[in-house]
C-alpha cells in the first residue's frame, strides 16, 4: 500500500476510523490514560484496562476539554487539552499504521459534530506534530460527511429527500438532505437539528426505559417526517446497533420507505471525501449548503479599465474556514469599502458599506487599502481594512478597521 486514505469521526464518546482502500474500520473510545510512574500512554479499551487495574490515570471528553481550554493533572504533570488530543491522535493513527505497515498518509479527513476554529486548528496542529503536510489534512462537519456518504450511494437513494436519525450516548439528532435542481448548478442543501428529546442510552437496559425511548422516537419521527416523501432514511449511531427495543419507531420509519442502518456513516463519509481529494476532477459536482459551507456569495463592486464589474470574494458553497482572501483596493471618490451579499437564488442582494473612519484625508486615489476577508463561521464574515498609504508621497499608518458582518 503506497499510502493511507482515512476518514476519522472524532467525538467525545468514541472515535471511528474508516480506511478507504480496504473498507476496514476501527472504533475506539475517546479516552487516554497515562501509566503511573512511566511515560507510557494508552487509548480506548487499553486505557480502560490500565485504569481498572489501578496503574493508570484516565482522561475523557477530550474534545470538550480542548474547546474549554481545560487542563488535566496526571501524576505530577499538568497537560493542556491540546497536548492530550495530540497524544490521542498519535496513538490513534498507530492503528492503521501497524495494520498496513506504512506511516505515509495520502489524505486524512476528520469529521466532528460541531465545527469551531479552535478545534480545526488543533487538529491541524496535531497532524503537524506528526509531520503530516497541512494540505493532506481536512476537517468536515458531521452534516457534510453525511452528504458525502449519501452521494456515494446509488442515485435512487438520494434522488429526492434523505433523512437520518443519529442516536448516540447522550444525543439524538435528525439530519435532512435534498437536491435542489434548476439553479445554475445543482445544489445540495443539508441541515441538522439537535433534538431536545434526546436520552441517555442507559435507559435501554430495562423494559420500561426501552418503551419510553421507543415512544420518544415515535413522537420525533411523526413530527419531523410527517407528509414528506423520502428517497431513503438512514439510522446511525450506537443506539441503533440493536433495534428490537424500538419496535413502534421501526414500524413508523420503515413504512413505504427505504431504510438503511450504518453505524460508521460519518467516518465513511469522511473517507469518501478523502479519496475525492486525490482525483483531478471531483465526483461531487454540486454546490454544498450545509454546516461548514457558506450560504451567501460575497462580492465586491470594482471599476476597471473595461468598466464596472463585480469580483467574487467568496462564493456560496465555499468552505468558510478555508476561505481567507487578501487584496488591495484604491477608493475612487468614495470613503467606504463596499461588499454585496447575494443569496443562493440571486433574488436577494444586500449592500454592506464599511466607512474608512480614521483614515488620513488624502487627494482622490492616493490611498491604498489592504482588505482581508475571513469567516468566523458560516454566518459571520470578518473584514479587516488596513491603511497602506500610497508610496513615498503618503506613507502608511497603523490605522486598522475590523468589522464583523452577519451574512
Amino acid at each position: 500500500m503506497d499510502g493511507l486514505v482515512l476518514g476519522i469521526d472524532l467525538c467525545d464518546e468514541y472515535t471511528q476510523i474508516s480506511c478507504m482502500q480496504e473498507e476496514k474500520s476501527w472504533t475506539v473510545p475517546t479516552v487516554i490514560c497515562k501509566q503511573k510512574n512511566t511515560d507510557e500512554w494508552y487509548i480506548g479499551e487499553e486505557a480502560y484496562a490500565h485504569t481498572l487495574i489501578g496503574d493508570g490515570i484516565i482522561v475523557d471528553k477530550l474534545v470538550k476539554l480542548l474547546i474549554k481550554d481545560g487542563t488535566a493533572t496526571l501524576g505530577e504533570n499538568r497537560y493542556t487539552g491540546l497536548k492530550l488530543l495530540e497524544l490521542f491522535v498519535k496513538k490513534l493513527l498507530e492503528l492503521p499504521e501497524q495494520e498496513y505497515a506504512t506511516m505515509h498518509f495520502k489524505q486524512l479527513v476528520f469529521t466532528v459534530r460541531k465545527l469551531s476554529p479552535k478545534l480545526i486548528e488543533a487538529l491541524y496542529a496535531c497532524c503537524g506534530k506528526l509531520e503530516i503536510p497541512r494540505q493532506r489534512v481536512h476537517v468536515l462537519s458531521h452534516t457534510e460527511s453525511f452528504v458525502y456518504y449519501v452521494l456515494s450511494q446509488k442515485r435512487e437513494i438520494w434522488n429526492n429527500l434523505v433523512g437520518m436519525f443519529d442516536l448516540s450516548e447522550d444525543r439524538l439528532c435528525y439530519y435532512e438532505m435534498k437536491v435542489n435542481r434548476g439553479l445554475k448548478k445543482n445544489t445540495i442543501v443539508a441541515e441538522y437539528e439537535n433534538l431536545e428529546e434526546g436520552f441517555n442510552l442507559d435507559i435501554l437496559e430495562n423494559p420500561s426505559g426501552a418503551r419510553l425511548a421507543d415512544k420518544i422516537l415515535c413522537s420525533c419521527g411523526e413530527r419531523l417526517m410527517n407528509k414528506k416523501l423520502y428517497s431513503s432514511v438512514f439510522l446511525c449511531g450506537k443506539g441503533f446497533r440493536e433495534q428490537d427495543w424500538a419496535e413502534d419507531f421501526m414500524k413508523l420509519v420503515c413504512s413505504k420507505r427505504r431504510v438503511y442502518m450504518e453505524t460508521e456513516l460519518f467516518a465513511k463519509g469522511a473517507a469518501y471525501k478523502a479519496a475525492d481529494y486525490l482525483n483531478e476532477k471531483t465526483s461531487y459536482p454540486f454546490t454544498f449548503i450545509c454546516e461548514g459551507r457558506l450560504h451567501t456569495t460575497v462580492s465586491m463592486p470594482v471599476r476597471q479599465r473595461s468598466g464596472e464589474t463585480s469580483v467574487v470574494v467568496a462564493a456560496a458553497g465555499d468552505s468558510w474556514y478555508e476561505n481567507d482572501a487578501l487584496f488591495e483596493v484604491i477608493p475612487d471618490n468614495q470613503e467606504t469599502v463596499d461588499f454585496v451579499l447575494t443569496t443562493l437564488d440571486s433574488r436577494n442582494k444586500r449592500l454592506i458599506r464599511i466607512p474608512l473612519e480614521g483614515f488620513p484625508r488624502r487627494p482622490n486615489r492616493t490611498t491604498k487599502v489592504e482588505v482581508r476577508v475571513s469567516f468566523l463561521d458560516d454566518r459571520t464574515m470578518e473584514v479587516v481594512l488596513k491603511d497602506q498609504g500610497f508610496g513615498e508621497l503618503f506613507p502608511a499608518t497603523d490605522i486598522k478597521i475590523r468589522q464583523e458582518v452577519m451574512l
